[in-house]
């Protein structure tokens, strides 16, 4: 093949000795193309520079440059098992030398050859247990090692990607522009490919993985920019609101609102008036005020004769924000409609009627909301509550609706600045930093299973005092049969405990949704003393009389779940108090623990959690959106990573950036490879 013709999207079948066999091994590892396999760096390195002996530690793995001393010998035992066996003379000193299973390099091994051996040192014994032969033709003095499975070995994994180098490292374009190569001191995309496969030294690979990462991130970056351009590009509708309306409601409110709650309200409305598609995420801590924020800008949609949807996770939150802004707006000419998987046919009907027709202007559901059979009037604001518990076709279809009506999603689980950066980098983003005044800090303790009798005690003062108190147990793997099993036992238990001076109810996952609205009426209602309930609790209920919780097993749980189900207390104005069970195993379940007692702060909360369990999972699912990286770290390596954003930012800013010859290489790969790499898809 030319080397004109030649492409790093060539099939890794290519490359001599790869056949359909090797070639569906490596696909296994994600390697189809020579672009994946010169891309599949290293994850660590071996140091095969030579060590003296007398600066060795047991256990560590280093190289030995020595002579030959003896003929090799060779012991086989078992099928396909051996061992070999020779000495090293290094200065004065003889080292034994073992290989197991590698009988071929006997004839490697001459009497009386300067050679060199990498394993792992044993010092009490004074021998070596090989690892690798060092001949004149491993040049690296600074081994790479590669993530590998049961279908294909490391030694071939390097074989193809010295063998791809050389083959195709004339085809290998740099795509970062020069600018920022020069701005950060970064390598030319060649070099930094070569260094982080066969570096001469830790240094070499360190600034050759330097440089990996700020490209990752910033490809990664620069999708999403050009995803916000082109939304805001779209065109969108100008909802040109009735402002003095709007301020007469604003006054009509029984308090006053913050000022991060003003600011983020200006946020908004500004976005409505802009002829351009809004895609905005509102973020706040529990209890914040996001409702009343949302209710402002329906309101202010609806002044301008759009109509207003309001989608929800659940049908008791659905059910909870149609009867909250039935009382807000009960003065104003707004008509409310809640659609949701339970609502009767011919309610359904009437409802679907009265949408189509323009008569209703508010329309509050579940996913119910984005069925075919749903056709808006004139949709101008759709707003997602917990947007994280959507999918994202579900949050597109909500989108395609209508005449592609401005977006607001709302999210009550703090996100720390990483994840705005990466799973919602395409997003404006306002933030509700303050909580309304007069909100007392909720308490929160921790204690272990054998203290949960004194916790009862505690729960009976409140339960005296006319409080009200929720016990949450967790979902015991992923079993809704297992979690009703336990919240049952815990709801027994604690009838009898309480009886006969106080009323318990019990709320999960199985119930019936008219049964589970019913119990948490119920308890809203003060009918039921303690409310025993699984994790349905997390989201919205609103019981202000509740001011204590107990959560078994709460180190089963995240913190940004752990924060979200306290936050379902402390919503009146007597002081409430948070108690986890928990008997933690390991460090990381004692500091999860501890940081909870420490902090109500939502976003400190998040961060601790996104660097103790991850970035996959602190939303609790991997829709969360958050992206794999290959070499970057977004959590250990944020300020990269912000550096990257801002960059990707001032590029996709700038007018036909993809013309500028600077940019050239870089436009190119955004048309192929970015599309290949992108962990959004």
């Amino acid at each position: 093949m030319s080397a004109t013709l030649k492409s790093i999207e060539d099939p890794v079948t290519q490359l001599s000795g790869v056949g359909e066999q090797r070639a569906a091994a490596l696909k296994t590892l994600g390697i189809q193309t020579i672009a994946d396999l010169l891309e599949y760096f290293p994850f660590r390195y071996d140091d095969m520079a030579a060590k003296d002996l007398s600066k060795v530690t047991e256990g560590e793995k280093i190289t030995l440059k020595g002579t030959v001393a003896n003929e090799p010998t060779v012991v086989r035992f078992g099928r396909k098992k051996s061992r070999l066996n020779f000495r090293l003379l290094i200065g004065h000193d003889v080292v034994g030398v073992t290989f197991f299973n590698q009988p071929w390099l006997d004839k490697q091994l001459v009497i009386g050859q300067e050679t060199a051996v990498y394993g792992k040192w044993d010092a009490t014994r004074k021998s070596l247990s090989g690892m690798k032969l060092i001949t004149s033709s491993d040049k690296a003095a600074f081994g790479a090692i590669y993530s590998t499975n049961k279908h294909i070995r490391q030694s071939t994994i390097a074989q193809l990607v010295k063998q791809a180098y050389e083959a195709y490292q004339d085809v290998i374009y740099t795509v970062l522009p020069a600018k920022l190569i020069e701005k950060y001191r970064l390598l030319d995309r060649r070099t930094m490919i070569h260094d982080l496969h066969f570096p001469k030294d830790p240094e070499a690979a360190k600034a050759a993985r330097r440089t990996a990462v700020f490209e990752e991130f910033f490809l990664f970056e620069l999708r999403l920019q050009m995803m916000r351009a082109k939304d805001h590009q779209a065109a969108g509708i100008s909802i040109e609101y009735d402002n003095e309306a709007l301020k007469d409601f604003i006054k009509t409110l029984p308090f006053e609102l913050t000022n991060a709650q003003k600011k983020v309200v200006n946020e908004i409305c500004a976005d409505l008036k802009r002829p351009l598609h809004m895609n905005r995420l509102l973020q706040g801590d529990v209890g914040s005020g996001k409702t009343i924020v949302a209710a402002i800008v329906m309101y202010a949609a609806i002044t301008a004769g759009y109509q207003t949807a309001l989608m929800a996770p659940t049908e008791i939150l659905a059910e909870q924000h149609a009867r909250n802004l039935a009382n807000i707006f009960k003065d104003l000419p707004i008509n409310i409609v809640l659609l949701t998987g339970s609502t009767k046919a011919k309610a359904r009907r009437e409802a679907l009627k009265h949408i189509a027709s323009g008569e209703v202007n508010l329309i509050i559901g579940t996913h119910a909301l984005i069925s075919d059979d749903v056709v808006y009037h004139q949709l101008g604001l759709a707003i997602i509550d917990e947007q994280h518990r959507f999918g994202v076709n579900q949050r597109q279809a909500l989108r395609q609706k209508g005449q592609h009506p401005d977006i607001l999603a709302m999210t009550a689980t703090p996100i720390p600045r990483t994840l705005q950066i990466t799973a919602y980098g395409e997003m404006d983003v306002s933030i509700i930093d303050e909580l309304p005044a007069g909100r007392k800090p909720i308490i929160t303790r921790w204690i272990h299973s054998n203290q949960v009798e004194a916790a009862m005690d505690f729960i009976r003062t409140q339960l005296a005092a006319g409080q009200q108190a929720y016990v949450v147990t967790p979902l015991i793997e992923e079993s809704e049969a297992l979690d009703v099993k336990n919240a049952e036992a815990i709801y027994d238990h604690l009838s009898e405990n309480f009886a006969p001076d106080y009323r318990v109810g019990l709320l999960h996952g199985r119930l019936k949704n008219e049964d589970k609205e019913a119990v948490m009426n119920a308890f809203k209602a003060d009918d039921y003393d303690v409310l025993v309930s699984t994790t349905v609790i997390e989201v919205g209920v609103d019981v202000p009389n509740a001011t204590v919780m107990l959560i078994f097993d709460a180190d089963r749980f995240g913190l940004a779940q752990l924060h979200q189900l306290r936050g379902r207390v402390g919503r009146g104005s007597v002081a409430s108090t948070c108690i986890l069970v928990a008997d933690p195993k390991t460090q990381d379940g004692i500091a999860r623990m501890q940081v909870m007692t420490d902090t109500n702060d939502g976003f400190l909360l998040a961060q601790k959690d996104l660097e103790l369990r991850g970035s996959g999972d602190l939303l609790g699912t991997k829709q969360s959106g958050v992206p794999d990286f290959r070499v970057g770290d977004p959590v250990a390596q944020i300020k990269i990573l912000q550096i990257a954003q801002q960059e990707a930012i001032a590029l996709v800013d700038q007018p036909n950036w993809q013309t500028q010859p600077d940019n050239r290489e870089l436009a190119g790969y955004e048309q192929s490879e970015l599309k290949r790499h992108s962990t959004l898809d």
